[in-house]
């Protein structure tokens, strides 16, 4: 059996799909299917403005369909917020020094941005 060397480094830092985060289990692994389950939902809710839009449906009725559409993406990004600080951000605390600071600085970051929208 042969054993094969990797083609160069690992890709980290932005150039990396998923970031500079080293972990292979995210803090939403556990409720991953509950989550995309959620997100198909949600997208079903915008598929539905799209055909609403398309329909000519009145627009006070779309627009109460984005306020619950934007309300059910505001309530997932929480959730994903909380699971990141009990799983990240906890993880960060136990190993301390400059890795805390960093996911502290990070998670108020998303939280900001959060905050803007």
């Amino acid at each position: 059996m042969t054993t094969t060397e990797p083609a160069g480094p690992p890709v980290t830092g932005p150039e990396r799909a998923g970031g500079d985060h080293d972990h292979a289990v995210h803090g939403y692994h556990k409720q991953k299917d509950e989550h995309l389950k959620r997100l198909r939902r949600i997208e079903g809710q915008i598929r539905g403005l799209q055909r609403m839009v398309d329909e000519d449906v009145y627009c006070i009725d779309v627009l109460t369909q984005v306020s619950a559409s934007t309300k059910a993406l505001q309530s997932f990004a929480l959730q994903l917020l909380e699971e990141h600080l009990r799983h990240c951000v906890a993880a960060a605390a136990v190993k301390g020094g400059d890795e805390i600071d960093a996911k502290v600085e990070e998670a108020t970051k998303a939280i900001a941005r959060m905050m803007r929208t």
